[in-house]
Parts: C-alpha cells; sequence; structure tokens
C-alpha cells in the first residue's frame, strides 16, 4: 500500500520504511522554534526539567513577533528571557528588533525551512512550512522544551484528507480565498487531527505567497498539517535559499485517503469570513452593507509581498475612506525593504494607510491596532473568534489583501470592482514594475 506525503515525510523522520495512519512514532527535528508568547514557557520547563544544553543551536528559532516592538514591561521582560537564554546556549537564530519579522514569514525566507523537514513551533501557524513540502505543526511549550533538549517529539500519525482544486481561479482570487471557502465548506473541525493535502490543476496558478496562506489555515480547520506536493515553484523559490538539501516527496498514486473533495477554482468568489468563527466564509459581494472602522493587511497569513502589491494596486490614486484606519504590516524586514524600493509605500502613504515595522501586532489583539468595543475591522489575518482583535464586542471579518484594500476605500465590505478596478495588473506589480531585489525572493549566499 502506498503512503501519502505526510506520510512519508513522518516515516522518513521516524527512521522508518512505512508508517500508517494511528502510528505512534518518535520522530527527528530538523528545526523548532517559539515566540515571545510560548517561549519563555518553553524555556521555563527546559530548566524545570534539568536540561543544560540545547540539540543543535542551529536548528532552533527563537522569534519575538508577537509584541515587537515591545509594547510594556511584561513583554520586553519575556524577550529578555528570550536572549539571554539564547546567548546561554549559542542559538544561532534569535531575530529581535531591526531583524525580526513575522516567524512563519521569517524562518522561509531565511532558507531555515524547507522540503522534507520536520518541523514544531509551539505556534498553531507552524502549519505554514506544509507550502513547501515539509510536515510542519504547532506543539505546545512543554513538548518545545523537550525538542530544543532532544531533537526528537512523539507523533500519532494522522489521516490525510486530499483537497483537489481544479481550473485556473477567477480573477483576484488567491489562495486565501480558496482557503476561506474550504473551511467554509468542511467547517472548524471538518479535519481535525488529519493531514491537508492540496493538489489539483489550479495549484500551478498559486504562487509560494498563495500557498503559504493556505497552508497557514490550515489550522483554522482543525489539520494537524497542511501541505503541497513540492513542484517547479517550489524549487524555484528554495534553489538558492534553503541552508539544508531539500528533499522531495509526493504522495504515492495508491496512496489512501479518508476522505476527498473537489472543487471548480473558477466558480470560488472571492470571499469574507465573518464573525466569529473562519468556517462563517461568504461571497464579498454580499456583505456590501457592513460598514467598517479598521482594515489591517499584513500577519504571517497575508504580510508578503506578494500581499503587498495586491493591496497597492487597489490603493492606488485612491484614498482610504475618511472613516477607516487602514494598517500594513510588511511581514518581514526584507519585505518591508522591498516594498519600499518598489514604491508600494508611497502608494500606501498617497492613500492615508500607516505602514508598520514587522510585527504580529493586532493579529492577535497585542497592539498596533486594537478594537473598541462595537468597532468593526477586515484583517488579512486568520482569526476572528470573539475578542480576537481587541474588544469582546469588537468584530473581525476576514479576507485576502484585495478586498481588504478595496473595503478600506469603500468604507464597507467591498471587492476591486466596486472601487474602479477591473482586472488584476500584471504579474500583481503595483508599483513601478521593478525586478524585485534578490534580499526577499532568495536568500543571499
Amino acid at each position: 500500500m502506498g503512503m501519502t506525503i505526510t506520510e512519508k515525510l513522518l516515516a522518513r523522520a521516524a527512521g522508518r520504511e512505512s508508517v500508517a495512519p494511528g502510528d505512534l512514532i518518535m520522530a527527528r527535528v530538523d528545526f523548532c522554534l517559539g515566540n515571545d508568547i510560548t517561549a519563555p514557557v518553553a524555556i521555563d520547563e527546559f530548566e524545570k526539567a534539568g536540561f543544560d544544553s540545547v540539540f543543535d543551536p542551529g536548528r532552533i528559532a527563537l522569534i519575538p513577533d508577537h509584541f515587537t516592538p515591545n509594547k510594556d514591561i511584561k513583554t520586553a521582560t519575556l524577550v529578555k528571557q528570550m536572549r539571554e537564554f539564547a546567548a546561554r546556549h549559542h542559538i544561532e537564530h534569535f531575530y529581535e528588533v531591526g531583524r525580526v519579522g513575522v516567524e512563519h514569514a521569517l524562518l522561509p525566507e531565511l532558507g531555515l525551512v524547507g522540503p522534507g523537514d520536520v518541523v514544531v513551533g509551539a505556534d498553531s501557524h507552524t502549519c505554514t512550512y506544509g507550502a513547501l513540502g515539509a510536515f510542519a505543526t504547532g506543539v505546545g511549550s512543554t513538548d518545545l522544551a523537550g525538542a530544543m533538549a532532544t531533537g526528537e517529539v512523539w507523533f500519532r500519525v494522522p489521516e490525510s484528507i486530499l483537497y483537489r482544486f481544479d481550473g485556473g481561479p477567477a480573477p483576484f482570487v488567491t489562495g486565501k480565498d480558496l482557503i476561506l471557502f474550504l473551511i467554509g465548506e468542511i467547517g472548524v473541525d471538518g479535519a481535525l487531527y488529519a493531514a491537508m493535502e492540496f493538489t489539483g490543476s489550479t495549484i500551478p496558478h498559486l504562487s509560494m505567497d498563495s500557498r503559504f496562506s493556505m497552508a497557514n489555515m490550515a489550522i483554522e480547520a482543525g489539520g494537524k498539517n497542511g501541505v503541497f506536493t513540492p513542484d517547479d515553484i517550489t524549487r524555484e523559490y528554495v534553489e538558492g535559499r534553503f541552508r539544508r538539501d531539500p528533499v522531495y516527496l509526493a504522495s504515492d498514486p495508491d496512496a489512501v485517503y479518508v476522505r476527498e473533495y473537489q472543487w471548480d477554482a473558477a466558480r470560488i468568489p472571492l470571499m469574507v469570513s465573518k464573525p466569529h468563527l473562519p468556517s462563517n466564509a461568504v461571497p464579498a459581494e454580499d456583505l456590501g452593507d457592513v460598514n467598517i472602522d479598521q482594515v489591517v493587511i499584513g500577519s504571517c497569513t497575508n504580510g508578503r509581498i506578494e500581499d503587498l502589491r495586491q493591496a497597492a494596486a487597489v490603493l492606488r490614486g485612491r484614498k482610504v475612506h475618511k472613516n477607516v484606519r487602514c494598517i500594513v504590516l510588511p511581514a518581514t524586514q526584507a519585505v518591508w525593504r522591498q516594498a519600499m524600493n518598489e514604491g508600494l509605500f508611497d502608494i500606501f502613504v498617497e492613500a492615508e494607510a500607516v505602514v508598520s515595522a514587522p510585527t504580529c501586532g493586532p493579529c492577535l489583539g497585542g497592539h498596533m491596532g486594537i478594537l473598541a468595543a462595537g468597532e468593526r475591522a477586515v484583517s488579512t489575518t486568520n482569526r476572528n473568534f470573539v475578542g480576537r482583535m481587541g474588544h469582546a464586542a469588537s468584530e473581525v471579518y476576514l479576507a485576502g489583501p484585495y478586498v481588504a484594500a478595496a473595503s478600506a476605500v469603500a468604507g464597507y465590505i467591498a471587492t476591486p470592482q466596486h472601487v474602479g478596478l477591473e482586472e488584476p495588473l500584471k504579474d500583481g506589480a503595483a508599483g513601478a514594475g521593478r525586478t524585485p531585489p534578490a534580499g526577499v525572493e532568495r536568500r543571499a549566499q
């Protein structure tokens, strides 16, 4: 019997010829990470357990991104604890203000995670790296402590579910719309502890940035991981960037899936998830009567350069509505610089949006855009639970950059067509059409 890509990844990490759903395995970890919320707890557990060294100082990342720059004394203290732990154990990948980025955009950009890897992180959106053909999943801080010390973690091998998208996407539709549609179809527990494998003829139409968005939100359907089979687009992204030798795996033709779904991508519209669940997904055009107070464009889901180009394509020559605050958060320093060099910042500032330093910030109600009671936001982030971005009486509507930017202009939930943009700009360009600098496209050698 054949294996799925997830089963192959886990078998390789466990040193076994094969695994099957339900097997309990001890897997070797290729990389592990923690942030300024979860790493301090892991550090406490690491020291409480009596560990005196890490398994490999080059395969651990500590990324203080959630409250960057530190918003108060408590967050400054947490980052200080991370900094001192990193220095004590010679951890190579500790990145702070001026070098830090949103972790799930930063690590692929730096080539620290890649095809064939098993990656664990004390953050639920660690599943993002499945876009590269890795097994990547979130774990608790105690599991992270053990992984930092031993380089191993145990798993129950998940069942796999196949999600097939066929055909070319409709204009303006991106990976964010596909994943919101998918979650709307199956629910927030529709893939509970399952491997979500994305396939079909639509996939070659999706950039790496779109794939990162889809894998990122696998957890919002309850998935253990989300994964794509590496292809030429993956190889182009990885080669010259990834710091280890990539291992490209694919599911066998006779692999077994517990369920399979199939959709025509051309029939999927621009989507929005209404409060208070990502599964409350409806076509954006159905919500034109929903006035808003704030728009957030950024996060580990949609803060990459393509996302900023899409937002800029809508905002160019237009103004943010006078009743709306529009906050743009480039996900990393390299994305920030590239957006500046392409002239996107000029577009944002002329539109009267504000550009932030890289941070998770408002996504979790941390800082840089907290909502008051009764306020509504359209956000390119990944969760819209009660109180997620501020007061429990506020509301968050999830969308992709095109809808978010159009809504900022209109003052209500809108599509690009509503504000006069009839078709996407070629190659996603929104600025002067400059060739992207090497810093963000691939790692310098």
